[in-house]
């Protein structure tokens, strides 16, 4: 235990001096996600004839000299899902945000004005929002990478994986399943407030009741100490459950997954749940609360998939969110391929059935957020195990 005292010190003072504007840069590159104010996805855009090449507008942050990499790959991946089109048709062309609101917003009005039909990206929240206010007066519908649920509506679709959509398939399987009331363990930052409040929406959704909200602040005490105590918490609330915020790789994990079983809080009485995926970080594997948790995976052997047709084409691993470009391509080219000349309006793009994309079956909203096909994973000597997969399609409109 101190060994995991020690290392989590660190790792935390370090979390804490990064400040408020560093968990706020972070937050749209996590899977965050809460409720969506932006309003219902226009049902309008544009009329294509989809027996010519449709052109796409691709905004990418390339003279960000921190996001550089990723731009690259997400273009990569654009364009290895065109080639994977057969005969339908994607005039692709590259428009540089340099990751600023105000270029993001030029180069989405010089798109429309040399013949883009919809946008895909940009990368950032704040710079898709204002790409996406500059085009929609022309019925423009912009795809972005973004996973910020509060910024999606109107013409602006969100393509990244939001802690509502995770915490509503593992709400609703926990219900199925004999769970009734959850506890809620969140960090005290911005990824932390999102995650506590998806996982209230979810409950609300699925008739579970939230039996207690515990924060804890990002400091090694803080923690720890919180930990320590969630027995009282469980024990006070009557609380069947434990959804935890904290990202798999974040120090607070080990403490929280090793302190809280000593503290009390058995996993053989109480379900312990994650928001975030764990299998990425298989340390956590062999703490006593890891064992037998739930936490949610894109399909697997789609992603493994994904990731050998890119190195085949690319000898290089893709960005974990290369992905999202190849899925914002292969939902266009799926519109596409069925001849509608209607393909690219916000009606045909919210079709309840959905696409395949690289992690499996995904869906755009009428409000703009996406639902995405997710498995649910345990842990069982120290190996991820599924206990229910991802879907393979959608059934009924979900709207």
């Amino acid at each position: 235990m101190f060994a995991v005292l020690t290392r989590a010190r660190k790792a935390l003072r370090t979390a804490v001096l990064i400040g408020a504007a560093g968990l706020l840069a972070a937050c749209d590159a996590s899977m965050i996600g809460g409720m969506a104010s932006g309003g219902n996805a226009s049902r309008g855009g544009p009329t294509i004839d989809p027996t010519q090449p449709v052109r796409v507008a691709l905004l990418l942050p390339y003279s960000d000299s921190s996001a550089g990499p990723i731009a690259r790959d997400l273009e990569n991946a654009a364009r290895l899902a065109i080639s994977e089109l057969g005969a339908t048709r994607i005039d692709l062309r590259i428009y540089d945000t340099a990751g600023s609101p105000a270029q993001a917003a030029q180069q989405a009005q010089l798109a429309v004005d040399e013949g883009a039909k919809i946008i895909l990206g940009p990368l950032r929240g704040e710079t898709a929002v204002e790409a996406s206010k500059v085009v929609a007066d022309e019925g423009i519908n912009v795809m972005s990478f973004s996973n910020n649920t509060s910024l999606a509506g109107g013409n602006l679709f969100i393509l990244g994986p939001t802690f509502l959509n995770t915490a509503d398939r593992l709400m609703s399987y926990g219900k199925r399943n004999g769970i009734d009331s959850v506890a809620i363990l969140h960090s005290q930052d911005v990824p932390g407030e999102f995650g506590k409040s998806a996982i209230q929406l979810a409950a609300s959704k699925n008739g579970v009741r939230v039996a207690a909200v515990q924060g804890y602040p990002l400091s090694i005490d803080g923690v720890s100490g919180v930990a320590r105590n969630m027995s009282q918490v469980v024990n006070g609330s009557g609380a069947k459950s434990v959804f935890i915020t904290s990202d798999a790789t974040n120090a607070a994990m080990p403490l929280i997954l090793q302190l809280m079983p000593e503290g009390g809080v058995s996993p053989a009485s109480t379900q312990y749940i994650g928001l975030t995926r764990w299998d990425v970080a298989p340390q956590l594997f062999s703490y006593p609360g890891a064992d037998g948790a739930w936490f949610t995976m894109p399909n697997q052997s789609m992603q493994q998939a994904f990731a050998s047709r890119y190195r085949a084409a690319y000898g290089a691993e893709p960005h974990p969110l290369a992905g999202l470009a190849f899925d914002g391509i292969a939902a266009i080219g799926a519109l596409v391929k069925q001849g509608r000349r209607d393909a690219l309006t916000g009606g045909a793009l919210t079709q309840g059935s959905g696409f395949q994309g690289t992690g499996g079956v995904f869906r755009l909203k009428s409000d703009g957020t996406n639902e995405r096909g997710l498995a649910i994973a345990t842990v069982r000597n120290n190996q991820v195990v599924i206990l229910d997969p991802a879907p393979s399609s959608f059934s009924g409109a979900g709207f």
